[in-house]
């Protein structure tokens, strides 16, 4: 019969490893404004994920523009956030849509997320990495057009892409608060919905 050290012993190392098995998601929201609807949107779909996974928000706004005059050895910003990707179970996009595509800013990151690292034995950082697609616009698209661009792009990088549910998000000015934040209304079921299709599909991709 097992005292109660013992016990206390194997009850530690049982929430250890139920710790250990959570799924790491990285968010990347493709706006470097720091109060941007679509990074509240993946505040609020952390809130929502709570303690069924590890949910972060990767800041990649010291990554400078891909230039293979400085591609070997990768800047710091790079490896950093290489490493932060490659550990990740799957990884959330959430993306605004500017003149119908998705911002610059993101497109470079994935450049740089698709090119070799010093290692030529490694698989590529992206391929068979499980992902899904938010955003949130102003006007009337919600963001559609953009989501259309990216998943093009990472399909091609072999990405697995949760084609639904997809979430758009048209006229976010109209679910601000008084602060002028966002507080999800209408959108705030179909948010939850697509945190627990990708916390399923992380699962069964």
């Amino acid at each position: 019969m097992q005292n109660r050290d013992t016990a206390k012993v194997k009850n530690t190392e049982r929430i250890e490893l139920k710790n250990m098995s959570k799924p790491k998601i990285i968010a990347i929201v493709g706006s470097l404004k720091k109060w941007s609807y679509n990074r509240q949107l993946a505040m609020a779909a952390k809130n929502l994920i709570g303690n069924r996974a590890d949910f972060e928000l990767l800041d990649y706004s010291d990554v400078p523009f891909m230039n293979e005059d400085i591609e070997f050895p990768a800047p710091e910003s790079v490896t950093r956030v290489r490493e932060a990707v490659k550990s990740a179970d799957g990884v959330w996009f959430f993306t605004p849509e500017h003149n119908h595509f998705f911002p610059g800013v993101l497109k470079n990151l994935i450049d740089w997320l698709s090119r070799p690292t010093e290692d030529e034995d490694a698989p590529p950082i992206l391929s068979k990495k499980p992902a899904a697609v938010s955003g949130i616009s102003i006007g009337m698209s919600g963001t559609a057009i953009a989501q259309d661009h990216l998943v093009t792009l990472i399909s091609y990088l072999d990405m697995k892409v949760m084609n639904a549910p997809r979430l758009t998000i048209p006229h976010g000015r109209k679910q601000l608060n008084e602060g002028g934040l966002l507080s999800l209304t209408v959108s705030a079921p179909f948010l939850e919905e697509q945190v627990d299709a990708f916390l399923n599909f992380l699962q069964n991709p």
